[in-house]
């Protein structure tokens, strides 16, 4: 895997997405450099010296912290975190703290707030993969995002269908995601 910092013809990356509560607690994180953030140790121990860093800092969005350049957002009991390398261009870091966070208040009816962003954790997590992918920043447009991650409702709801109706509409949803698979 190649090193972002050293190669200069990466494509826009990201080291990490972090959401933490009140307290500075991880919600929920994805962090893509193992080189920089190896063990849950060290993820953690990073999340505790960034938060303490930001909670007090309200006049800021930005701030570089052990080589790692942080974009922050907060909001009522949550702190976003959008983390880059240092020689990452800061607008596009930007413009994914600002696509993740309007994602997840369409999702949660701008309700942002702890108890429920945890109710709708699946949806934040797959918000979370179409933004970026093994740190490539793959999507900016939170409307895309949002009707990416949105439950179809023939997904949603079984009660109308047959049960042949059901096991069609898996196999034709398990088609649609091996044919997907083998494009990648």
């Amino acid at each position: 895997m190649a090193d972002f910092d050293t190669n200069p013809t990466s494509l826009y990356s990201i080291k990490g997405i972090v959401i933490l509560d009140q307290d500075g607690n991880r919600v929920l994180a994805k962090y893509y450099d193992r080189n920089t953030f190896g063990t849950v140790k060290e993820q953690k121990a990073f999340e505790k010296n960034l938060f303490s860093k930001t909670s007090r800092n309200t006049s800021a969005d930005i701030v570089l912290l052990d080589g790692v350049t942080c974009l922050y957002r907060s909001n009522v009991d949550l702190y976003f975190y959008v983390l880059g390398s240092t020689r990452e261009n800061e607008l596009f870091l930007d413009a994914t703290l600002t696509c993740l966070y309007d994602a997840v208040s369409v999702v949660l009816r701008k309700n942002v707030e702890k108890k429920a962003l945890i109710d709708a954790m699946d949806t934040i997590m797959l918000i979370v993969d179409e933004i970026c992918d093994e740190g490539i920043i793959m999507e900016t447009d939170a409307q895309a995002v949002v009707q990416r991650t949105a439950l179809k409702n023939d997904e949603v709801s079984f009660s109308d269908q047959s049960v042949s109706q059901i096991g069609f509409s898996f196999i034709e949803s398990a088609n649609k995601q091996f044919k997907w698979s083998l494009l990648k």
